[in-house]
């Protein structure tokens, strides 16, 4: 994952991006909002981390000119001020979610990694997999071009492993992307949900295996 970081407040800048660099994101850093619209053209960055309280122009109105210039980059908003009214003018400008000062370290992680899955379902159009296709625009299923029947927790869940086919999604992962749901929600009830979905696709030439203690993947069923 790559991140700009947008924090004029040095020390907190710096363990912001030591703790992304921990995880191997790269962490790239400026104290203003002035050259961050031209740098999100110049670079391919997964997300923006922006505070409001900026010297110069300040965080609302980088956005501002951020999203006045196309970008559909994730923005988390840092801010210390802790209003509703605040908060409301953020999401309206444009960001995505919004994190109020001080904050926990894991918090602000675990933030971005959900902001940028979310941003994955919806670049994502239409997803195909041997005879399971997903249009994520109009959330329809179809196995061999019928249409089947999902809950809409089961389309997140579908669209998100299609786009990691091959791949082993941790059930926390999945659960954070659910509306309503978080990493304590329990494993029987993420369990019931790939069930019912395992039983819908899979006629459809795949398979949706549990992997025990690590997760789930989604791949094409072996040839007869």
């Amino acid at each position: 994952m790559h991140i700009l970081l947008v924090e004029d407040d040095s020390p907190l800048a710096a363990s912001i991006a030591a703790a992304m660099r921990a995880q191997g994101w790269r962490a790239d850093v400026s104290d203003r909002g002035e050259p961050v619209p031209a740098s999100l053209l110049q670079d391919a960055y997964d997300v923006l981390v922006l505070d409001i309280e900026l010297p110069g122009i300040d965080g609302l109105e980088t956005l501002r000119r951020v999203r006045e210039q196309g970008s559909s980059l994730p923005v988390l908003m840092l801010t210390a001020r802790d209003g509703v009214d605040d908060r409301v003018r953020g999401l309206e400008g444009g960001a995505d979610d919004y994190l109020v000062k001080p904050f926990a370290l894991s918090e602000l992680l675990a933030r971005l990694r959900a902001l940028v899955r979310r941003h994955e379902l919806r670049r994502s159009e239409m997803l195909v997999l041997s005879m399971l296709s997903f249009d994520a625009g109009a959330r329809r299923a179809q196995v061999d071009g019928q249409p089947v029947h999902l809950s809409a927790r089961e389309c997140i869940v579908l669209q998100y492993l299609m786009l990691k086919t091959g791949q082993i999604v941790p059930r926390d992962q999945l659960a954070a992307l659910v509306p309503g749901w978080d990493a304590a929600t329990s494993a029987n009830a993420l369990e019931l949900l790939i069930s019912r979905l395992r039983t819908k696709i899979e006629p459809g030439g795949v398979r949706l295996r549990t992997v025990r203690g690590l997760g789930y993947l989604l791949d094409a069923a072996p040839s007869p």
